[in-house]
């Protein structure tokens, strides 16, 4: 499949949850459910296997199961992005070989992680994820996670390479942000945000989506923004991005984005607590806490 093929990249993409057992088993019900408010909401996409839903800790076996389970849910509505948290080059090929049934509309990489990386060691990973990858590839930039970020200068030499549709930006940098949606992109190269403070002026200066993992909570604000912005409501934006900076209240309780997210999804009986490192998961006091912020949230 060549970029040319595939569906668009933009708009509003969840980075899905995966809803897990008490015992830290895949609950594919509860996935189905929340793929399915996810989708009835008008999502544009599906983020799969990515750091929301707790990728790195993810069997092959299990990433190949979610995109299935998802794709059942969306009936082609949503295109599917599978991510491959893997901590090297060899890695992401292995896993995109015994994957290529589930034929994503496109495939994530994150940098190579645990060893440190320069720029042209990046370069030269995504060159072969690019080369040998089944769909149009995703940059995926989080240096909190892998510590070895993509520099402004490697995004745009990578932005030429053939099969390359864009990135993911989870820096939280506005500055190198801005500098690449504004730049001299190559035609076809798509910026997605993926911190949810940034939602609303990443769209006013013209990016193509956005990823969202609090979007688990409550989908609406995100497709009331990515709306606004399309009609150049910019009023509306601002509005709705006022919204997104109170349910990030539910991050700021526990500090942990995925747990927070996990937890509202439960409360909300499509999902469940559980991370698949139980201790990581909220306690009662903090599921209590939580309930009290997303029925504030709720009343406006």
């Amino acid at each position: 499949m060549t970029a040319k093929e595939s569906k668009q990249l933009e708009g509003v993409i969840p980075a899905i949850i995966t809803p897990m057992t008490e015992e830290g088993k895949i609950d594919y019900g509860l996935l189905e459910k929340q793929a399915g408010y996810l989708s009835e909401a008008g999502v544009h996409g599906f983020f799969i296997g990515g750091t929301t839903a707790e990728g790195a800790y993810l069997s092959t076996e299990e990433k190949g199961q979610l995109i299935k389970t998802v794709r059942g849910v969306s009936r082609g509505r949503q295109f599917l992005c599978a991510a491959y948290i893997e901590p090297s080059t060899a890695a992401v090929l292995e896993q995109m070989r015994a994957l290529e049934a589930t034929e994503p509309d496109y495939v994530v990489a994150v940098t190579p992680y645990y060893l440190a990386m320069r720029q042209e060691d990046i370069v030269e990973h995504y060159r072969r994820v690019a080369a040998a990858a089944p769909a149009p590839l995703i940059l995926y930039n989080i240096p909190g996670n892998t510590h070895n970020p993509i520099a402004l200068e490697t995004i745009m030499e990578l932005a030429g390479e053939k099969n390359v549709a864009g990135i993911k930006d989870s820096t939280g940098n506005f500055v190198g942000f801005s500098r690449g949606v504004l730049g001299k992109n190559p035609q076809g190269f798509v910026w997605i945000q993926g911190e949810d403070y940034l939602d609303g002026p990443s769209l006013m200066i013209g990016c193509h989506g956005i990823v969202t993992g609090l979007g688990n909570a409550r989908i609406e604000p995100y497709i009331r923004i990515y709306r606004a912005a399309r009609e150049q409501d910019w009023r509306t934006v601002r509005e709705c991005q006022a919204q997104i900076n109170e349910l990030y209240g539910i991050i700021r309780l526990c500090g942990n984005s995925i747990a927070a997210a996990k937890a509202a999804a439960e409360l909300s009986g499509r999902g469940s607590r559980w991370m698949r490192q139980k201790t990581q998961s909220l306690t009662d006091g903090q599921m209590k806490e939580t309930a009290k912020i997303l029925e504030a949230f709720d009343r406006g």
